[in-house]
């Protein structure tokens, strides 16, 4: 008799711990997907010094996903002094520069190979326009 409690027993703490596993599982994973989620992208077009558009506007505060795209036929590179960030791209390339959140700002970009064309710039505000 206290053997088939024994095994009851057991098998009602295995079944509490898989469940428990399951559910820290599913938890992570609804996590994961909302931490990547809430990334705000945002689209550059680089071409022969040409930034397309010149200025980004982001929400501050807010992990930032910048797409780019080399559609000239001369490498270019992204690059923030500012923001400590550089890529550098093969005519044709896409490529993606993620930037931690920033608080409300104007912070310069430019193609660090065409330097006589203007600068970008990347306008984190409380609200992205």
């Amino acid at each position: 008799m206290y053997r088939a409690i024994s095994s009851v027993l057991l098998s009602e703490i295995s079944m509490i711990k898989h469940l428990y596993q399951y559910t820290l599982l599913l938890l992570l994973m609804i996590a994961s997907s909302t931490l990547a989620a809430e990334k705000y992208t945002v689209e550059l077009e680089m071409k022969e010094g040409e930034l397309i558009p010149r200025v980004l506007n982001v929400p501050a505060k807010t992990p930032i996903r910048i797409k780019i795209r080399n559609t000239g036929s001369s490498p270019v590179e992204f690059e923030s002094t500012q923001l400590r960030k550089e890529k550098v791209l093969a005519p044709g390339a896409s490529s993606v520069v993620v930037i931690a959140p920033l608080k409300p700002g104007r912070y310069t970009f430019f193609d660090d190979f065409h330097l006589s064309h203007p600068q970008g710039e990347i306008v984190a505000t409380e609200k992205a326009e």
